[in-house]
């Protein structure tokens, strides 16, 4: 009876430990790749004034001569 009962607690603690297990992978897999996309967004340089202003006009949110009298004011 005894060895019995240690078996199947055995096997119930196996398989809690191979369920922790695996969590801990899915986890750390995750963790790492969140890690490395802050990561890249932290290494973009700022934006720029001038750049934002060449945007702007891009979108045509300010006309050319506009885009000159602030690009010559930046400058």
């Amino acid at each position: 009876m005894f060895f019995n009962d240690f078996l199947c607690g055995g096997f119930f603690f196996s398989w809690i430990f191979k369920v922790l297990v695996a969590a801990l992978v899915i986890w750390l897999i995750v963790h790492t790749f969140s890690k490395n996309q802050t990561n890249k967004s932290i290494q973009m340089p700022p934006e720029t004034a001038l750049d934002i202003l060449k945007r702007r006009y891009a979108k045509g949110e300010i006309s050319k001569e506009q885009y000159e009298q602030m690009r010559k004011d930046l400058e």
